[in-house]
C-alpha cells in the first residue's frame, strides 16, 4: 500500500457522520500505519500535495489570505500554490540551491510562506522557520550553528539578518526580500520562473525542517523532522482536530513556530481543506480577528490558550459564527471558565490536544469525544502514540490520580510523528531517550476514566515543604474569579518551606490592583484549593513573559522572582497572605 492511501483514508474518515464509526475507524488505521514499513522514498509535495489535491481538486482553494490591517486580500487555488511554489524552487535552485540545503525563511503570515514551504519540501530543502521577533543575537547563533544557503526575509527583518550575517562574517547563496531591500533579490524576480519543477527524490528519513527550541535551560536545540516524521505525522493532528476535504480552516500562529507547520500547512493540506492566513502587525485585535473568522466562515478554528483567554473577554455577540463546527486549543489546558463561555456563544465545544514541537499530536479530545469533553483535561493518547506515564525511578504509572512523567513507549512501534533528532546535541538526546521511552519533559496523571490531566512542565512543578504543586492547577483556580484575565504560578524561594507559591495575576479591564481585591482572591483560592495548594503571594502585574506560541515563560518568571528575593525587592502590587489578619485562621 502506498503512503498515499492513508491520506485517501482518513479523508473519508474524517468525514463519517457517525463518530462511534469515526473512533473505529480511526483506531484501525492508525494501527496499521504504526505497523506499516515507510518506503525508501517519500516526498509529500509530489505524491500527496499534488498527486491527490492538485490532480483532483486543482480549482478548489487552497489558501485565503487577508491583511487584517490594510483588508488586502488574495486567494490561490489548489494548481495555483503548485504553480507558485515551482516558481520559487526552479529560483533558488538556479541560485545553487539543492537538496540538504538550508533555508532560513523569515517573514510575517503572507502568501510567501506557504510557498516556501511547499516549495522546501517538494526540493528536500531543510527548512528552518524563524519567528519575526528575533533579534540579531539569536540570529547569530542560529546561523553560525546552522549556516543558511538562503535566505528570504521581510524588510523589517532583513536589516537585522544583515548585522548578524556581517558579525559572523557569512554570505549565503541568495537572499530573497518579499517586498524590497537593498542588496537583497526582490521577490519580483520570482515570479519569472516556470511554474512546472521536478521533485527531489527525498529518502523517508531525509531532514527536511529544522525548529530552534528553547528549554528551560542552556541554548535553543535544534530539532530536526525528516521527509515522514511531519507530512506523514500529522495524520494525528488532522484526526485529533477534525479537518475534512473542503472545509475552510483557520489557526492563529505566528510563523516561526512548530504550532504554525502544524495546524497552518501539514494538517489541512493533508486532507484538502482550504487554509485562511490572517495577517496583522502589533498586538492581536481580538474584534478583528474574530470578524475575519466570521466573514470567512470559518469550519474549523484553532488558537492557543492566550488567545482563547482573550476572546471570551471580547463581545462576542458581535459574531454568529454561522459555519463554525470545530473549536480547538493547544499549547497549554484551558480552565473551565474559557469552555463555558465559548460554548455559550457559538455552540462548539473547544477541544485541547497535546502535542510538542519533537511531536505532532500526542494526546487529545477528537470530535467523537465533543460531547465528552472534561474541562480542564486533554484528552487521551492517540491511536499513532504509545504513550504512558514513569515515575522519577522510570517505572511505569498504572494507578489513576498519580502524578509522573509524559512518555512516549518506544519498544512496541516507534510513531511516524516522532522527530528524529537533536541535531548535534547527543547529550540532550540522551537526556531525552531514557531506555526504551521518549520523555516529553511535561508531567500529568489520567483519572478513573482514562483522562489525562496536564501538571506542568516537569521544571515548573513547585516543591513547597513536602508537596508537589502544578502551576496549572492553581491558575484554573484563580481565573474563576470574575477580575482575573491570567495567571501564572510559579515557585518563589522560602527559607522554610524551600519555595512558596506565587501568582503572577492580569487584570480583566475595569479592575485595578488593590489590597481588597489581593483579599478576595485569597479567599476565592483557599474556597476551591487545598490548603498547600493555595498562593502564598499575589503580585498584580500588566503581563508576563511568553514565547512567541503564548505560552507563559516560567521559568522567566522564576529567575525574576530569584533575583527579585535575593535583593530584597518587592513589587508595587504584591501582596503576602501572612500579612492579612484576616486569613490567619486558615493559614
Amino acid at each position: 500500500m502506498s503512503l498515499a492511501q492513508f491520506y485517501r483514508e482518513l479523508m473519508t474518515i474524517n468525514s463519517m457522520p457517525d463518530d462511534e464509526k469515526k473512533a473505529e475507524a480511526s483506531k484501525e488505521l492508525f494501527e496499521r500505519l504504526n505497523k506499516t514499513p515507510l518506503p525508501e522514498y517519500f516526498n509529500w509535495a509530489e505524491e500527496v500535495f499534488e498527486g491527490i489535491h492538485v490532480k483532483e481538486r486543482p480549482d478548489q482553494l487552497a489558501l485565503i489570505w487577508a491583511d487584517l490591517d490594510t483588508d488586502e486580500e488574495k486567494r490561490f487555488t489548489y494548481k495555483e500554490m503548485a504553480e507558485k511554489s515551482n516558481q520559487l524552487l526552479n529560483f533558488l535552485r538556479k541560485n545553487g540551491i539543492s537538496k540538504g540545503d538550508v533555508l532560513y525563511v523569515m517573514i510575517p503570515a503572507v502568501p510567501e510562506i506557504w510557498f516556501a514551504s511547499l516549495a522546501s519540501v517538494k526540493g528536500g530543502i531543510i527548512l528552518v522557520p524563524t519567528a519575526m521577533t528575533m533579534t540579531a543575537k539569536e540570529l547569530e547563533y542560529r546561523f553560525d550553528t546552522y549556516p543558511p544557503a538562503a535566505i528570504i526575509a521581510s524588510a523589517a527583518s532583513a536589516e537585522i539578518i544583515d548585522e548578524a550575517l556581517g558579525n559572523l562574517g557569512m554570505t549565503p547563496k541568495v537572499k530573497i526580500c518579499i517586498d524590497g531591500k537593498d542588496g537583497w533579490v526582490p521577490y519580483s524576480e520570482v515570479d519569472k520562473e516556470a511554474k512546472e519543477a521536478a521533485p527531489e527524490k527525498t529518502r523517508s528519513d531525509d531532514i527536511i525542517l529544522c525548529f530552534f527550541t528553547s528549554g528551560t535551560t542552556g541554548m535553543p536545540k535544534r530539532v530536526v523532522h525528516t521527509a515522514t516524521s511531519y507530512p506523514l505525522g500529522h495524520l494525528s493532528t488532522a484526526n485529533i482536530i477534525g479537518i475534512r476535504p473542503g472545509d475552510i480552516h483557520n489557526n492563529l500562529s505566528q510563523p516561526g513556530w512548530a504550532k504554525y507547520a502544524w495546524s497552518c500547512f501539514f494538517a489541512p493540506f493533508n486532507v484538502g481543506a482550504t487554509v485562511t492566513g490572517f495577517n496583522y502587525s502589533g498586538r492581536l485585535n481580538v474584534e478583528k480577528y474574530l470578524g475575519a473568522v466570521d466573514k470567512y466562515r470559518v469550519n474549523v478554528f484553532c488558537a492557543p490558550p492566550t488567545a482563547w483567554r482573550a476572546f471570551i473577554i471580547a463581545d462576542l455577540s458581535k459574531f454568529k459564527f454561522e459555519a463554525l463546527r470545530e473549536s480547538v486549543s493547544a499549547g497549554e489546558p484551558l480552565n473551565p471558565e474559557i469552555i463555558q463561555t465559548w460554548q455559550k456563544h457559538t455552540g462548539t465545544v473547544i477541544r485541547d490536544f497535546y502535542g510538542q514541537t519533537e511531536s505532532t499530536a500526542m494526546i487529545g479530545n477528537p470530535p467523537w469525544y465533543k460531547d465528552k469533553v472534561i474541562p480542564g483535561s486533554f484528552g487521551r493518547p492517540h491511536f499513532m502514540y504509545d504513550i504512558v506515564l514513569v515515575d522519577d525511578e522510570g517505572n511505569e504509572i498504572t494507578k489513576p490520580d498519580d502524578i509522573g512523567h509524559i512518555t512516549v513507549r518506544l519498544s512496541n512501534w516507534r510513531p511516524i510523528g516522532l522527530f528524529r533528532e537533536y541535531l548535534g546535541s547527543p547529550d540532550k538526546m540522551a537526556e531525552a531517550f531514557r531506555g526504551n521511552y521518549y520523555y516529553t519533559g511535561d508531567r500529568a496523571y489520567f483519572d478513573e476514566k482514562g483522562y489525562w490531566w496536564f501538571v506542568g512542565r516537569a521544571d515548573d512543578v513547585i516543591k513547597s515543604s513536602d508537596y508537589r504543586i502544578g502551576p496549572f492547577e492553581v491558575e484554573s483556580a484563580l481565573v474563576e474569579h470574575p477580575a482575573v484575565a491570567e495567571a501564572a504560578v510559579v515557585g518563589s524561594p522560602d527559607p522554610k518551606r524551600w519555595q512558596l507559591v506565587k501568582a503572577f495575576v492580569i487584570l480583566k479591564p475595569g479592575y485595578e490592583p488593590s489590597r481588597e481585591l489581593a483579599l478576595d482572591l485569597f479567599k476565592h483560592c483557599m474556597k476551591i484549593l487545598a490548603k498547600f495548594k493555595i498562593p502564598r503571594i499575589i503580585e498584580f502585574v500588566p503581563e508576563v513573559p511568553k514565547t512567541i506560541s503564548g505560552k507563559i515563560r516560567r521559568v522567566e518568571l522564576r529567575e525574576m522572582e530569584i533575583k527579585a528575593k535575593e535583593k530584597g525587592v518587592r513589587g508595587e502590587h504584591e501582596y503576602f497572605y501572612h500579612e492579612f489578619p484576616e486569613l490567619k485562621s486558615s493559614s
